[in-house]
């Protein structure tokens, strides 16, 4: 046998002893992932999908309370349909109970329970950026209600920019943190959300009426600082 047939042997032996040590780990790797996918997809297909079906169906009714602004039927049901509350706690994880804390929050800050219509508004989140935008609009109110302005402020500045298309609801709520900054004292910064308000929205209701609001702090900042 030559010096190079030996060489050979010897590599493939070491191949070959390598495989038989890991072959069996290396098996094992293979079949999770194989299995794992397989177990995502059936658990997508078998569980998250018709969990996902279910929580539609039971919030339809709900929606339709929603829109009628009656609110205890929202959160509670009416007995025979589910409200929105058990369908944030029997279908957690889906879009339908993601949208539930929606229409909770909003329901609570209407009963005037503005607790709790923070803590469902807070779990709330969406791509729809119109409804993240009325979201974080009836945020901030809650937490006026309950006198935490600098958290109040924060929502309402987040809805004004959160959809800046819908003018005048983002133009609201711009007005809205300008009035509250006022009101903590913060006129410099009062007065720079009027102005914003004035530049983004100047055809609404809300920047038409920013003119007096600017003149007025303008003159009581130049007071000030006479």
């Amino acid at each position: 046998m030559s010096e190079k047939q030996e060489e050979i042997n010897e590599t493939f032996a070491k191949v070959q002893g390598f495989w038989e040590r890991f072959q069996k780990p290396f098996l094992v790797v293979i079949a999770v992932i194989v299995i794992g996918g397989g177990g995502w997809y059936g658990y997508n297909e078998y569980i998250l999908k018709p969990k996902e079906e279910k929580a539609a169906d039971a919030i339809f009714k709900a929606q339709q309370y929603f829109s009628l602004d009656s609110s205890n039927l929202v959160l509670n049901g009416d007995g025979q349909n589910r409200g929105v509350l058990s369908i944030i706690n029997n279908f957690g994880g889906t879009k339908a109970a993601n949208l539930a804390h929606y229409y909770a929050g909003v329901s609570y800050l209407k009963l005037g329970d503005f607790n709790n219509a923070v803590k469902h508004l807070k779990d709330f989140s969406t791509d729809a950026k119109q409804i993240q935008l009325l979201a974080y609009g009836c945020l901030g109110d809650a937490y006026s209600e309950l006198n935490k302005k600098e958290e109040a402020i924060n929502s309402y500045k987040k809805a004004a920019v959160a959809f800046d298309k819908d003018e005048s609801n983002s133009a609201e709520y711009l007005y809205r943190a300008a009035l509250l900054e006022e009101t903590t004292g913060k006129t410099k910064e009062a007065l720079e959300l009027f102005k914003e308000l004035k530049e983004k929205f100047p055809k609404t209701e809300k920047g038409f009426q920013a003119d007096k609001y600017i003149y007025r702090l303008s003159i009581e900042k130049n007071s000030s600082v006479n």
